[in-house]
């Protein structure tokens, strides 16, 4: 079970950001699992009434949870997706993988913006960083299948600004969850303290983060957030009081932790739970999760 679900937040059109990927990314589907009530919705929400609230996408078995949503939010590049385009994953091998990759890039191009055109890398014989037409952002990557195996999606985490938090950000989170840690990790040069790269697991989920620096005019926003599963009200409560450190953001289980990173900390079943009578209503009054209310 994926303990950690990416979140995008999409502008009333998570339905065709759904089939988008289902289309253009390898053994992808895409399915509404949860809805707006047809009825008592406050009047930000009413035109949403009876529409998909949730659509969950899977790719290769790594779920990503499209927020159908209003123009409140939208992602930024400091939270993006590693594909990586192992070519252990094809029956063509690296051949295969490569025509994936291409493939996938002009699907994702059109309509997009390219942040670093497709080419050969230090890092990747086939790499290039691409901002589809939804606003989410893509890392290609054709992995090296003598390495180490990784998930075909991993999340990456840009930290921006004068500070260098990528380290700090990575003790607190592989503190909180069971089967977490580090793997490699690149310093940036000189004392600054900061991270070219980084890879860590939680809950046997593998992310990476880096630092950007001052050379970057975009942040952390709700528009791409981490949604953490949660088994009792303990858990919740443990990383509520951990990750919420803006009490403006509180709201319906969200909350934004000191680095500036998103979370949704909410229960398991949040689906099954908001269809109870008066339920979604309850929620929305909310800051953290309280299951015994709902």
């Amino acid at each position: 079970m994926q303990r950690i679900v990416p979140n995008v937040w999409c502008q009333g059109n998570a339905a065709e950001v759904g089939d988008f990927y289902s289309a253009v990314l390898p053994n992808t589907a895409a399915e509404v699992t949860m809805s707006y009530p047809a009825d008592n919705l406050p009047d930000f929400q009413r035109d949403f009434a009876g529409q998909p609230l949730i659509v969950d996408v899977s790719v290769s078995g790594y779920q990503i949870r499209l927020i159908n949503a209003g123009t409140e939010f939208s992602p930024t590049p400091a939270l993006s997706f590693i594909l990586n385009m192992d070519p252990l994953f094809f029956d063509g091998g690296e051949d295969e993988a490569r025509t994936r990759l291409h493939s996938i890039w002009d699907a994702f191009a059109d309509g997009g913006e390219v942040r670093m055109a497709l080419g050969e890398y230090p890092h990747s014989k086939l790499y290039g960083w691409v901002e589809d037409r939804f606003g989410v952002n893509w890392q290609l990557m054709l992995t090296n299948p003598a390495g180490e195996r990784r998930a075909m999606v991993i999340p990456q985490l840009l930290f921006t600004g004068p500070v260098a938090h990528a380290q700090q950000a990575i003790d607190l989170y592989t503190g909180l969850f069971p089967d977490s840690g580090t793997g490699m990790v690149v310093p940036q040069p000189g004392d600054t303290g900061g991270l070219m790269f980084a890879e860590f697991k939680l809950a046997g989920q593998w992310f990476s983060a880096m630092d950007g620096g001052t050379d970057h005019d975009f942040t952390f926003t709700p528009g791409l957030s981490l949604s953490s599963d949660c088994a009792d009200q303990a858990e919740i409560d443990t990383l509520w009081e951990a990750l919420s450190a803006v009490p403006e953001a509180e709201q319906c289980g969200w909350s934004v932790d000191r680095f500036g990173v998103s979370w949704q900390i909410v229960p398991q079943k949040m689906d099954e739970l908001v269809q109870r009578p008066g339920a979604y209503q309850r929620m929305l009054t909310m800051k953290k999760i309280v299951i015994a209310e709902l």
